[in-house]
């Protein structure tokens, strides 16, 4: 007695932990409370196959219960063999067409959806998003507009976007759960889904797909914006000049050491498509370093002079000359001033 009360306590504080951590987290990255098309067809498919599986949990329990009272063995009775039923046709029948018919209705609208949400019919007259997936970053190319971003998509509200996934090196997943559903990131061949947001907002993206030692430090954000901010964006993206000299004098030198070390070689400032790390056009604008860290100068100094200790296993450690505090404190200066657009995560809200 005194060991099945013990089991029972721990199910029982088991039971309670996973209800109080399935309280847990935040709404723009969760698939329970959709913000955009793709979420909210997946969330229908999650009722529906749940609906299914409680319904035979159900059916099993109450079946159970039944033979259970029916069956059980009573005082003074003696054993015997109840009636078996192996070649009841009706039974037969019974328990492999009921199996049948809930898979159909989980099939059907799984198919349905599947379909739907890789419909690229209207891709050509809609906004066309090259996404490709690095160990640990997300770089975004723009196809109409000629405009290079990484980390934080812009989108417009209520618009289909069009996302071409690739990869440059192992599979990853790009997901987004609280406005799409996941699709893979592969080296050899393009995979294309479409991703739309109701509300503006700043919604949390994940690798989905284990990629190295920094996997669950590959984040990335979506910014939903209204259609007239988005195209402001566009626009202030498009006129930024890569060569503008900052005000600061600390931000000027910081300029130069941005070039002479070479880091201009690998992060580009603009439209060039030829960077081999992340894109830092509005890196300014950005509330995340790295994609998790936060964004402020100590940080951006900490992550300049050991990049490998804040997210271990990227590129970019032992590919630059070793800078000195001073240096890393003049390269932050000067990354912080390149906001080229006033639309920001922090206009489009709940960041």
């Amino acid at each position: 007695m005194k060991g099945w009360m013990g089991k029972f306590r721990a199910l029982f504080l088991f039971s309670s932990l996973l209800l109080v951590l399935s309280g847990c987290g935040k709404e723009n990255l969760t698939a329970f409370v959709p913000e955009g098309y793709g979420a909210e067809v997946s969330l229908n498919l999650i009722i529906i196959s749940l609906a299914v599986m409680i319904f035979v949990i159900l059916v099993v329990m109450i079946v159970y219960t039944m033979v259970l009272v029916k069956f059980r063995k009573k005082k003074g009775q003696e054993d015997f063999i109840p009636k078996q039923t192996e070649g009841n046709k009706a039974l037969e029948v019974i328990w492999t067409v009921i199996p049948i018919i809930l898979l159909i209705i989980i099939a059907v609208p799984t198919v349905t959806a599947t379909f739907d949400l890789a419909d690229d019919s209207k891709a050509k007259d809609s906004i066309n998003i090259n996404v490709t997936g690095n160990q640990y970053w997300w770089h975004f190319s723009y196809n109409k507009e000629e405009i290079q971003t990484s980390q934080d998509l812009y989108i417009p509200t209520d618009t289909r976007v069009y996302l071409n996934l690739k990869s440059s090196d192992v599979i990853h997943s790009f997901w987004v759960p609280s406005i799409s559903g996941k699709m893979d990131a592969n080296p050899e061949n393009e995979n294309t889904m479409y991703i739309e947001a109701y509300e503006e907002g700043v919604y949390w993206g994940k690798c989905a797909e284990l990629c190295g030692p920094s996997h669950s430090l590959m984040d990335f954000k979506v910014i939903a914006v209204s259609p007239e901010e988005y195209e402001q964006w566009v626009q202030d993206m498009k006129n930024v000049d890569p060569e503008a000299q900052p005000e600061t004098a600390s931000a000027q030198e910081g300029q130069k050491l941005f070039q002479e070390n070479s880091c201009i070689g690998c992060h580009a400032i603009g439209s060039s498509p030829a960077a081999v790390g992340p894109n830092l056009t509005n890196f300014g604008d950005r509330t995340r370093v790295a994609g998790v860290l936060d964004h402020d100068k100590e940080t951006i100094v900490n992550w300049l002079l050991n990049p490998d200790e804040l997210k271990p296993g990227n590129k970019m450690a032992g590919n630059y000359p070793k800078l000195s505090e001073e240096e890393a404190s003049k390269i932050a200066d000067y990354l912080l001033q390149l906001q080229p657009s006033e639309i920001t995560p922090e206009s489009a809200g709940n960041e």
